[in-house]
């Protein structure tokens, strides 16, 4: 049984299509990724899996339930707008959270994550007196303290400084092992590479990928050189067969033109530069992210 199983669905507000005629199965059990540049339909797209918009035509079965308003107590939800009451205590609004959900006794889940996330210091502290990071875990805490069926995350890592960004990756993938299925957005393109068992990419409303990564990048093929040469990039400018030059600082990516022969542009390579690293492979998550949405993705994935 698919968790989420949405069926030509559109929604619009007044002229604009946010989300234009989308198909999608999200397979229970998985961590299915949501990417796309800002304005693509990604938090609409989540917010009608949450019943908090309604699409204007097609169908959505979340948990096996079409009517899945039923099945909200059974999926956890954090907003891409953050939001705790301020004054009460950490632990106090976490219990809070989770008998709104479940109605029952959340006590040893709360306490349990709030060790794990390495908050169990702050529990007792009134949510005001938390950093930015530290009120993200605990929203995050919120979401998945009742033991949720579906966890819907949107944007959860955005701002996190590395080691809390290691730790609620961490947590992710804990819930999966856990049973649970999991679906978060982002613009982070090497965490949906590293996490991600699908990937789903809308942009202007509509699908655009959606798959596993490896067949996302067989969509592709094998069109990638990353060199490392001595010397300045730019002697890299110019090649025949190359279709585009980007400059990574330590490391030059060459996006190889159709019908090119990767040898011979290893060889210009090598005229003109001294090699110290060649790799021959198919395109990241994260061009080929910029390759369909052009200049405003690289801007978003980049942010």
């Amino acid at each position: 049984m698919n968790a989420v199983e949405i069926r030509n669905v559109t929604k619009r507000f007044g002229a604009v299509t946010a989300v234009d005629d989308l198909s999608l199965d999200v397979p229970t059990g998985s961590v299915y990724g949501f990417i796309g540049p800002n304005g693509s339909g990604k938090t609409t797209t989540l917010r009608m899996i949450m019943s908090i918009f309604y699409p204007d035509s097609g169908s959505i079965r979340v948990l096996g339930q079409e009517r899945h308003e039923a099945a909200m107590d059974r999926v956890g939800y954090l907003p891409e707008e953050r939001g705790l009451y301020r004054k009460m205590k950490v632990r106090d609004v976490l219990r809070f959270y989770g008998r709104l959900k479940n109605g029952g006794d959340v006590n040893g889940d709360v306490d349990r994550w709030l060790e794990r996330l390495g908050l169990a210091d702050w529990a007792d502290k009134r949510v005001e007196a938390l950093s930015k990071g530290m009120s993200q875990k605990v929203q995050f805490i919120a979401a998945i303290a009742h033991r949720p069926e579906l966890v819907i995350l949107d944007e959860p890592f955005t701002g996190l400084d590395p080691v809390n960004l290691d730790v609620l990756q961490e947590a992710v993938l804990e819930l999966r092992a856990a049973g649970s299925t999991v679906i978060f957005s982002t613009h982070d393109m090497s965490t949906a590479e590293a996490m991600c068992d699908f990937v789903f990419m809308i942009f202007q409303g509509r699908k655009v990928l959606d798959g596993t990564l490896a067949d996302v990048q067989d969509r592709y093929g094998t069109d990638t050189i990353r060199v490392r040469i001595e010397g300045d990039a730019t002697r890299l400018q110019g090649i025949p067969g190359v279709e585009r030059l980007t400059d990574r600082g330590q490391l030059q990516e060459l996006r190889l033109e159709s019908g090119a022969d990767s040898q011979e542009v290893l060889g210009a390579i090598m005229s003109r530069a001294r090699v110290t690293h060649f790799e021959l492979g198919r395109p990241s998550l994260h061009d080929i992210f910029v390759r369909i949405a052009g200049p405003e993705a690289e801007e978003a994935s980049d942010a």
